[in-house]
C-alpha cells in the first residue's frame, strides 16, 4: 500500500557540496550546499538563498565546489550551520584555504576534489539565486585516483545528505554497471 505525503520533495541522495568564495574584504568563506549538481560535465549549478556566499559569488563572479567526504563530515556540517555573516568560518574550521590558480575563489586543501568555477549564469539576486558555473579546472588529490588516473569515489568516500532523517550517509556499494545492467532486458 502507498501513502500520499503531499507536496514534499523526497529525492535521494542529495550530494553535500562545499561552496567556497571570497568576501569583499578577501576573507575566504565556505558553505554547505545540498541543492546543487552537475548540469553537464563542464557546468555546475547551485541553488542558494540569502547567504554571504550568494553575495560573494555575485560580487566576484567565481566560486569553488568540493564534494564533502566522510573524513571531513564535522567540518562540512559546520559550514552548513555557522553563518559567515557572524564568524570567520575559514579560521574556525581549521581547514586550509588557498587561492585558486584559475578563478577568484579559494580552494580548501583538505577536500580531495575541487571544481573551480566561473559564473556563466546568475538568476535571482543576493536574497536567493540559481547560479551556473563553468568548470575551468578540477583539482584532485592523487590519493583518490585509480591506476588509470580516473577519480575513484570509493577511495574518496563522498557523503550525501538524507533529508528525511537529517543525517549524512557515505556513498555505498556498486550494484550494477551503467549502460550495462539494463542489457539483461534487451
Amino acid at each position: 500500500m502507498k501513502k500520499n505525503l503531499g507536496a514534499e520533495g523526497e529525492l535521494f541522495p542529495q550530494s553535500v557540496f562545499i561552496v567556497a568564495s571570497y568576501g569583499d574584504d578577501g576573507t575566504p568563506n565556505a558553505m554547505n550546499v545540498a541543492w546543487a549538481g552537475e548540469c553537464t560535465r563542464k557546468e555546475v549549478r547551485i541553488n542558494i538563498g540569502n547567504h554571504k556566499t550568494t553575495a560573494n559569488i555575485l560580487a566576484r563572479g567565481a566560486f569553488t565546489v568540493a564534494p564533502a567526504d566522510a573524513a571531513h563530515v564535522v567540518e562540512a556540517d559546520y559550514f552548513g550551520i555557522a553563518t559567515g555573516n557572524k564568524v570567520n568560518k575559514a579560521e574556525q574550521s581549521g581547514m586550509t584555504f588557498v587561492k585558486s590558480e584559475f578563478v577568484d575563489a579559494p580552494v580548501i586543501e583538505e577536500f580531495p576534489l575541487t571544481m573551480e568555477c566561473k559564473v556563466v549564469d546568475f538568476q535571482g539576486d543576493a536574497t536567493g539565486a540559481r547560479i551556473v558555473g563553468e568548470v575551468v579546472n578540477t583539482r584532485v588529490d592523487e590519493s583518490i585516483l585509480d591506476e588509470n588516473g580516473v577519480v575513484d569515489f570509493a577511495k574518496m568516500r563522498p557523503i550525501v545528505y538524507d533529508s528525511t532523517r537529517r543525517i549524512y550517509r557515505v556513498v555505498g556499494d556498486v550494484v550494477g554497471g551503467a549502460w550495462d545492467a539494463g542489457k539483461a532486458l534487451m
